[in-house]
């Protein structure tokens, strides 16, 4: 093959793939930041936030989300948070969305949607769903079930880091601690958390597609170097 084929080829390769991880990223931009499956005294103070990490904002029209059922068409309806900006958490929880702001001092700028009855259990799943019912991201936990894996209860569990977003595996999450690397801190309830931040930032992917596109050509140009050589 010509390399002036080899470098068409790759760069439609490229254009192809950036492509799918664009139409990827739209879906898989959105993570599971944070959860607690019960509050202090086994109250139902749960909470689970939520973090566009891509670099456009999502509409969460339609979105929702639902435990072990993992029922797209079911669940708790999202769409109260309206445009989800890059970088933004967003947080549900049992008790009332005033309530929750007042015991973490979550200013009115973070989005709460408040007195969703679905009650996480100690080992249960944490699914979102988006408009279309496509599942966006899923962990599924449980201290007992998974050995050495964190239990919830009254304080806040987290990623290690950000390669454990998306990865369902909660052996790769951590519970907080008040001054942590994660901002964590004690809420007026006596509850550890960080609800409504994130240490993770967006990651723009139009850059990632170029990477791509750079080393697919790079690859060409080895391609036609050994061409011509031979």
């Amino acid at each position: 093959m010509k390399a002036t084929t080899i470098v068409r080829h790759c760069l439609l390769s490229a254009t192809a793939m950036s492509a799918g991880l664009v139409g990827q990223a739209a879906l898989a931009s959105v993570f599971i930041t944070e959860f607690m499956y019960r509050g202090l005294n086994d109250t139902n103070h749960e909470f689970i936030e939520f973090t566009n990490l891509g670099a456009t904002a999502v509409d969460f029209t339609g979105w929702r989300y639902d435990d072990d059922s993992a029922n797209p068409a079911a669940g708790f309806d999202l769409s109260g948070f309206g445009l989800v900006s890059s970088g933004e958490s967003v947080i549900i929880t049992e008790m009332s969305a005033n309530a929750f702001r007042d015991a973490w001092g979550l200013s009115s700028e973070v989005k709460i949607l408040g007195g969703y009855g679905n009650n996480l259990g100690r080992a249960d799943e944490i699914n979102l769903f988006d408009g279309a019912g496509n599942l966006v991201d899923r962990l599924t936990y449980g201290d007992q079930a998974i050995p050495g894996t964190i239990r919830t209860d009254a304080r806040g569990g987290s990623p290690i880091d950000f390669y454990a977003l998306g990865a369902n595996d909660i052996s790769r999450w951590r519970l907080a601690q008040v001054g942590d690397d994660m901002g964590s801190y004690m809420s007026a309830l006596g509850e550890v958390g960080n609800p409504g931040t994130t240490p993770f930032a967006p990651v723009p992917l139009p850059a990632a597609a170029w990477l791509l596109i750079s080393g697919l050509v790079g690859v060409a140009g080895i391609s036609r170097r050994q061409s011509v050589a031979a």
